[in-house]
Order: structure tokens, then sequence, then C-alpha cells
């Protein structure tokens, strides 16, 4: 089996990597990511933006392997609710994942599946996050600048989009007298 690269260049003000492609996601489709129907069809009527992208690497399968991501996510919001991620759950339940923190301003929701608990984690150019395994995380920029970050992860660890899709997020995280607040999904029209 060769050897993946042991070295790539990367930007971080624009979360690229040379060589790499970078997934793009666009506002008209994460419409089932907002709460907000009737501000998310303002918004898209206004035009459809890059909400996030992200550039993969994934060279690499196996037991012992890592794959690994730099992420841009843009500033923004859709009515209270900030710009954020689909969020995703591994599709290997025990795999934790490490998120450092390149530029910008935000915050990592996670919510574990075992019991619902939920934990809120500033993301800031001085913080690395431990993502536990069994846990849904979703990644807000609540500043005025693009957030980057890198994502490292077991090989094996996969990505469940589908149950985010399904089941959602229990919390959201909105702008609430300037400042961003949690807030039970529920909650979210009262």
């Amino acid at each position: 089996m060769p050897l993946p690269p042991s070295e790539l260049r990367y930007l971080s003000s624009d979360a690229s990597i040379e060589g790499v492609v970078s997934n793009e996601r666009w506002l008209s489709g994460l419409r089932d990511s907002f709460v907000d129907q009737a501000a998310f069809d303002a918004a898209l009527s206004a035009g459809d933006v890059m909400v996030y992208r992200v550039a993969s690497v994934e060279s690499a399968n196996g037991e012992g392997q890592l794959h690994y991501g730099l992420g841009l996510l843009m500033p923004g919001k859709i009515g209270k609710e900030y710009f954020h991620t689909r969020g995703h759950i591994h599709a290997f339940r025990p795999a934790a994942e490490v998120y450092i923190c390149l530029q910008g301003q935000g915050l990592m929701l996670l919510e574990h599946e075992s019991d619902g608990s939920y934990e809120v984690v500033e993301m800031t150019p001085d913080r690395v996050i431990y993502v536990p395994g069994y846990t849904t995380h979703q990644t807000i920029n609540t500043g005025t600048e693009p957030l980057t970050y890198w994502g490292v992860l077991s090989s094996q660890a996969g990505h469940d989009y589908e149950f985010v899709k399904v089941n959602g997020f229990r919390h959201l995280i909105v702008e609430e007298n300037g400042k961003p607040v949690v807030i039970n999904r529920e909650d979210f029209w009262k």
C-alpha cells in the first residue's frame, strides 16, 4: 500500500488545501437546518450564498489511520439563527473527533446521543475542542468574519448526516440582545 502524503500546504485565510477540492454547502441546500422557514425564504430570495465549505483529506483508510478537513463557515444569520454547519454524528458511533480553531469566533454544539445532554463550547483561535463518540456536533459562526478550523477524526468514523436530518438538534444557538444564547428547539416560537 502506498504511503499517504506526509505534507500538504494549506491557507487558513480561505480554508483551502493545495490540490484538494472543497465540498461547498450553499444556502439552498440547507433548508432543513433552519427553523424559521419564512426568514430562510427571504434570505434565499435575496440570493443563494455559500454558507460553508470543507476541504477533506482521506488519503489513508483502515485501523489507526486519520482523516482530516479544513472548514470555512461564513458569518451570517437566517432570522435570529446564526449560520451553522448541517452537523453530524459519526456512522461509527464510538469515534471521537478533534477540532482546532484557526480564526474567527463561534461555538460548537455537542448533543450526546445516549442521554440527550448537551454542551456548548467556544471556538476561538486559542481553543481545541474534543468531541466524544456518540455525540452529534454542529459548528456555529457567531462572529463577523469567516470561522476556519481543522477537524481530525478516525478514518473509520464516517458521517451520519441522515441521523441529524431525521432527528434534528434539540437545541439552537440564536442571537438575543446582540449575543448568542442557547434555546430548546421547541421553544423557538415562544
